[in-house]
């Protein structure tokens, strides 16, 4: 690892080996730490997970298992991906019940959906929170793809949560980012993060993300979390505004997650008793 670490920091941008070489880091590396991180009181645990409507990569659907590994994370907000069929009346895959039963999970209802889960596929889950507002709203581009900005009052502290999945094609994603920059800003200044299936790999000039800095981040911490059995490419992401909130991200690695859905769960440590920035309206 040491030593695939030095090759990558000589690798010139345009050479051959440089894909290879971060592609491998990619795979190797399951967690980034924050160079400030020590152990702190009132850390909230935060996870996305992109269940690829229940159906693993032995192409059986299992929402039991799905749910397994959602309560492996034992996260105490976690956002969720392709939770209903993509298409007819894109009912919901889930038991929430169960879910909620086994894990004090509570999805935060969207409205005007009549037998889904979520909104375009994307639900929130909290234990011990008060949803004070949610927002949803579609996302421009060439496929339906929406978000939901979620504003939750915590014991740790007040918390606005933007969970989205963004679409396959670059120029979607820019334009999906600029909608979520525009809506996510919050009256109270309360700490915010943006959670889900960013599917976006690059960092450098062409990555849909750079709009995104420098008011979210560590847009550097890119662990691979696509595909499950193989990870190469960080398409999930939890980012946070302001940056210093985050102090751990992980990609979830366990062999029940590496089967029951083709991306892998991320989670996150978020320095949510540590909001300076947040002034009370």
């Amino acid at each position: 690892m040491e030593k695939a670490a030095t090759l990558h920091q000589n690798a010139k941008p345009n050479s051959k080996i440089g894909p290879l070489v971060r592609s491998t880091i990619r795979q190797e590396r399951k967690s980034f730490v924050d160079d400030n991180h020590h152990d702190e009181p009132g850390e909230l645990l935060v996870a996305s997970y992109n269940v690829h409507k229940c159906v693993g990569l032995d192409r059986r659907f299992d929402p039991a298992r799905t749910a397994s590994v959602i309560a492996e994370l034992d996260a105490d907000v976690v956002a969720l991906q392709e939770v209903d069929q993509r298409f007819g009346q894109r009912t919901g895959l889930l038991d929430l019940g169960s879910i909620e039963r086994h894990t004090g999970l509570v999805p935060v209802g969207v409205s005007g959906v009549r037998d889904s889960h979520g909104w375009h596929g994307n639900i929130v889950l909290a234990r011990g929170a008060v949803v004070e507002q949610l927002s949803q709203f579609d996302l421009p581009g060439a496929e339906p793809r929406g978000a939901l900005i979620v504003d939750l009052a915590l014991e740790t502290g007040p918390l606005r949560v933007i969970a989205a999945h963004l679409g396959l094609l670059r120029r979607s994603r820019q334009k999906q980012i600029e909608a979520i920059l525009t809506a996510a800003e919050s009256k109270d200044g309360r700490p915010a993060l943006l959670v889900g299936d960013l599917n976006e790999w690059r960092l450098g000039g062409r990555s849909s993300l750079r709009a995104l800095a420098p008011k979210f981040g560590p847009l550097h911490a890119d662990l691979a979390s696509f595909p499950a059995r193989f990870p190469l490419w960080s398409l999930d992401r939890i980012l946070a505004s302001p940056i210093g909130l985050v102090s751990r991200i992980e990609v979830h690695d366990t062999p029940l997650a590496r089967i029951a859905s083709d991306h892998l769960p991320v989670k996150a440590r978020i320095r949510t008793g540590n909001t300076e920035s947040f002034k009370a309206a």
